[in-house]
């Protein structure tokens, strides 16, 4: 029988920086006695700065040795606030720049999508680091693990698929030692690698899909995601007033959440631990005591009106030029040039010659669409569109979301409605 072994992941806005690394110490100080794998993000804002480095190196921009160092400056400052000088972090930090310079002095030689997953990764490398160096240093024992060492995946950059039987053997025959030895163990949250030892990154937010791999390898008592809210809300407290905290939520609310789009949890952490019953808790960093919200097996399915809004997106209107119905071939060949394109699909809605879709608004995608489908389709583009996701809604909440706005696009179920909708300026008067 395994012993019993709790997951936890901690996101990038808790160690943004130096209290913020400190109160992550003093939530594991306080539980020195469990064993404990803690998975963790990158610092702050460092996933985007990284992805600012990875365009202009790749685009062949002039600015590419200032964009690292800004996120050279950041991490360097963590360091200056919580090491004295001449600690081996220094030299652990700077070798992975060290890396990325290597990236930056020669000129792309393979696609975007593997320069990415190159070099982007190196953000969740850089806070690991930091964090099991700082604990190390308070007397709390701590083994960094480089997650390409137990995290096996195919080629499949940017959105690699896991290795379910290989990753679990690298996890048991890894990761179990140090926590006998009484380690706490750190790794990285987003990344694996492949067989041929290719860095792979999991898909953007994929720290929280990590944190449940490993629970489901290890076969832990429970897993906790540490945010910067009290639990999972039914709405986002930056965007809605009166918000509710959710005290307990069945996997399958969890899983229709995330699938249209709540961002506390990522969409794919929910089925790992479902399969082993395993229990996810989201819990407060800024302060612990707050009871969370629990997620898992047996809740009972009644909840308030959980809204999810996601702007920023775009409708496309396809139509064939030649009038002729939008059948099973059209719609076969349609998917398969988003997915090839790695263009999701938020909202659809099909008539004898069209296909109107709902995607993220990514500009430089959908131009590469247009241009593949221009022969045989007409594609017209609107902008500036959100997108609204109400589950277990009521008419009053539907009124109040969609006031001062014309709604687009509609689908109702049973328990969901999905509205796409943009701002329209009041007609007043002179």
């Amino acid at each position: 029988m395994k012993k019993q072994t709790n997951v936890f992941k901690f996101g990038g806005a808790s160690i943004k920086d130096v209290d913020g690394i400190k109160n992550v110490a003093g939530i594991l100080a306080s539980r020195k006695e469990e064993r404990i794998v803690i998975v963790i993000s990158a610092s702050g804002k460092t996933t985007n700065h990284l992805e600012d480095v990875m365009n202009a190196y790749f685009n062949k921009q002039a600015d590419v040795r200032e964009k690292i160092e800004v996120v050279r400056r950041h991490h360097f400052g963590l360091i200056d606030g919580l090491f004295e000088p001449g600690d081996e972090v220094y030299a652990l930090v700077n070798d992975l720049f060290v890396e990325i310079d290597w990236i930056v002095e020669e000129e792309p030689k393979h696609d975007y999508d593997y320069i990415y997953d190159q070099m982007v990764s190196v953000g969740e490398l850089l806070s690991t680091r930091i964090v099991a160096s700082y604990l190390n240093k308070i007397g709390i024992p701590t083994a960094w693990v480089d997650a390409r060492d137990i995290i096996r995946t195919d080629a499949t950059y940017r959105e690699s698929q896991i290795l379910w039987e290989d990753t679990e053997r690298l996890v048991e025959t890894t990761l179990t030692p140090l926590l006998d030895a009484g380690k706490f163990v750190i790794t990285q949250g987003f990344i694996g690698s492949t067989d041929d030892n290719q860095t792979t990154t999991l898909g953007r937010e994929g720290s929280d899909f990590t944190a449940a791999i490993l629970s489901y390898c290890l076969d832990a008592v429970k897993m906790i995601i540490w945010k910067d809210v009290e639990g999972v809300l039914t709405a986002d407290p930056r965007l809605f007033k009166n918000v509710q905290k959710l005290s307990r939520l069945s996997y399958k609310e969890a899983i229709e959440m995330t699938y249209y789009g709540a961002s506390v949890i990522h969409p794919k952490t929910i089925k790992p631990l479902q399969n082993k019953n395993i229990p996810l808790y989201v819990q407060s960093f800024i302060d612990p005591t707050i009871e969370g919200t629990y997620i898992g097996p047996d809740v009972d399915d009644h909840y308030p009106p959980i809204v999810v809004l996601e702007r920023n997106q775009t409708l496309l209107h396809i139509a064939t030029r030649d009038f002729s119905f939008v059948v099973e071939h059209h719609m076969a060949y349609l998917f398969k040039t988003f997915a090839e394109l790695r263009i999701f699909i938020n909202m659809m809605r099909n008539t004898a010659i069209s296909f109107t879709v709902c995607v993220p608004d990514l500009p430089e995608k959908i131009e590469k669409l247009k241009a593949i489908l221009d022969k045989e389709y007409s594609v017209t583009v609107e902008n500036d569109m959100e997108l609204i996701t109400i589950r277990h809604y009521q008419e009053e909440v539907l009124k109040s979301l969609t006031k001062g706005k014309i709604v687009l696009l509609e689908e109702r179920l049973r328990n969901t409605v999905q509205m796409v909708v943009k701002n329209i300026p009041l007609i007043e008067r002179i």
